[in-house]
């Protein structure tokens, strides 16, 4: 019988697949609701212009928690990734803060092309924390997540598939229930590029009705158990598919990574 979740981590405050995934179906929250979800906005080359594309989650405040994929590629810098805070307006308010560095995992694409999708983001200056901005909670070292859990995806991506004019103008959820990871490997092998499920992801949606997910934007944004973070946005096939779930990094397999970086650099 699969151990189910009961305990979490805290760490110190002191111390074809879509790349950029993607919330259908979602209905608007508060940043009250969920303090540590953050947005990371990218900037062109000059830096003059700036948008949110994925989303992060706060580990203390100094480190946030993404997906490797929103923090890499041919033109990526530090530079030209900032991280807004506290409000659940996209692209306005609450406060920002720029980035010294990333630390994407040893192991991203080795094993498959999503497989260790987490990273570690320092800031250059720290969160204040409020009401609106809290460090989050995350699941402990090898938790097992058990198939047909409620769990909750947030953020502020597409709500219209295929349609990037669609990014939410306020922070969305949705609920939706986690999937058995080898029926999600089994239905991702049959697409004719598949997409490789591994033990160290989580597959979440409506299993054969779709119609709620996360989406374009999403990407490095929380997947929630009872507000602990169990997982990481990070890639699909489409957005809200009824045959494909969406798929996330599983953060159970990175606990004891993330809190080594986040709490001794």
């Amino acid at each position: 019988m699969a151990k189910f979740l009961v305990l979490a981590v805290a760490l110190l405050a002191v111390s074809s697949c879509s790349a950029f995934h993607r919330i259908i179906g979602g209905q608007e929250a508060t940043i009250e609701q969920y303090p540590s979800i953050v947005q990371v906005e990218f900037s062109n080359l000059l830096g003059t212009t700036w948008s949110q594309s994925c989303a992060a989650n706060i580990l203390n405040v100094l480190y946030v928690l993404s997906a490797a994929h929103c923090f890499e590629g041919t033109t990526y810098s530090p530079r030209l990734r900032r991280i807004r805070s506290g409000t659940a307006t996209r692209n306005n308010g609450g406060a920002i803060n720029y980035i010294e560095r990333e630390i994407n995992h040893p192991e991203y694409r080795v094993a498959a092309r999503f497989d260790a999708d987490i990273t570690v983001v320092r800031l250059v200056t720290p969160f204040v924390y409020s009401l609106q901005v809290q460090q989050g909670v995350i699941v402990y070292q090898d938790a097992t997540i058990p198939d047909g859990l409620e769990v909750v995806h947030a953020g502020w991506g597409t709500t219209v598939v295929g349609d990037s004019s669609t990014m939410s103008p306020v922070l969305l959820d949705t609920i939706i229930y986690t999937v058995n990871n080898n029926l999600c490997r089994e239905r991702y092998l049959t697409l004719p590029n598949p997409g490789f499920v591994t033990a160290n992801m989580i597959c979440a949606g409506l299993l054969d009705v779709g119609g709620r997910d996360a989406c374009q934007g999403d990407s490095g944004g929380p997947l929630y158990y009872r507000n602990i973070l169990v997982g990481v946005v990070s890639w699909g096939h489409g957005c809200a598919n009824e045959t494909f779930p969406g798929v996330s990094t599983n953060v159970a397999s990175y606990t004891n990574w993330i809190r080594g970086y986040c709490c001794l650099i």
